[in-house]
């Protein structure tokens, strides 16, 4: 299957702040996984008074960085491209220390209602407790000492995911939308794959020179990343249709067949993301369920 030429290597280097670009820091949180890779970026941007982007999870070592790295500067916004608690909890903590409005496109939202008898699986990652002193539209752009950053709606991963956009630099913060060394979960109901790949084309559209992501290094070529990204997604949704053609009805026997490579104890994200695929794909006219697209479901090729 088509896939964007993903990059592994990474230094965490945990607990120092870490120059990726001028005026740009770079701290990641020791909270590794195999959602978070080795763990949740933080960026700090400015020079004597700065942003903070993504503060990250409620984590002593981290916070103790963070401020470490703030020492002498001051701190007026702290940034949170959504509501997961890998990115958004910290913020409380430093806000409380600084003084700094914090700025998000809203609280935690799904991007669709719960249906009857479903359950949310990403429900205890939500930081539901997080409401942004300003709630930043999509286009709008707020300035501090030597950066203005403008929020740039990515809805997909989450339905509140923004990215950020430092003006004058070519430089989007990317959050989990996109990341260099895998594909973002986007994982119903909280995730949309038609929200997804629109939030994908628009970035694409917009020709930054870098990414700098929620987890892992830079993307440094984004053109061509982008266009990677999306042929995987398309791949997958070719495959989806595949395995129904071929006689597949449930969603867990398209799982086993088209993430046999993958380990098993991620197949359940896997069914997730293949449901995601799903429901664009019912929604779009070329499949039918038995009744609302769940992961228990059986569908068929219209």
């Amino acid at each position: 299957m088509e896939s964007p030429a993903f990059d592994l290597a990474f230094e965490p280097a945990y607990g120092r702040a870490v120059p990726v670009a001028p005026g740009v820091e770079r701290i990641t949180a020791e909270n590794p996984g195999p959602f978070t890779f080795y763990g949740t970026n933080s960026y700090i941007v400015g020079a004597a008074s700065v942003a903070v982007i993504d503060p990250g999870p409620e984590d002593e070592a981290h916070y103790l960085a963070l401020m470490a790295a703030l020492a002498g500067r001051e701190v007026t916004h702290i940034f949170v491209s959504h509501t997961h608690r890998d990115h958004s909890p910290l913020s409380r903590r430093l806000q409380a220390a600084t003084g700094a409005v914090t700025v998000g496109q809203g609280p935690h939202r799904s991007a669709r209602p719960l249906r009857d008898g479903e359950i949310n699986p990403f429900a205890e990652s939500s930081d539901l407790a997080f409401v942004p002193d300003i709630a930043i539209g999509d286009g709008q752009t707020l300035s501090g000492d030597g950066w203005s950053l403008t929020s740039v709606a990515t809805p997909g991963h989450t339905a509140n995911h923004a990215a950020f956009a430092l003006e004058g630099r070519e430089i989007l913060f990317s959050g989990d939308h996109v990341m260099a060394w895998s594909t973002s979960i986007v994982a119903p109901p909280d995730g949309s794959m038609a929200d997804y790949m629109a939030s994908l084309e628009r970035l694409i559209a917009r020709q930054d020179r870098l990414l700098l992501p929620g987890h892992g290094g830079p993307v440094t070529a984004p053109a061509a990343f982008l266009q990677g990204l999306k042929a995987h997604r398309l791949g997958r949704e070719r495959a989806i249709l595949e395995r129904i053609r071929a006689g597949d009805r449930g969603i867990a026997e398209m799982v086993k067949a088209i993430y046999r490579d993958t380990d098993p104890k991620l197949h359940g994200a896997a069914a997730l993301s293949v449901l995601a695929h799903i429901e664009d794909l019912v929604e779009r006219g070329e499949i039918a369920a038995d009744g609302p697209p769940s992961l228990a479901a059986i569908y068929r090729l219209l």
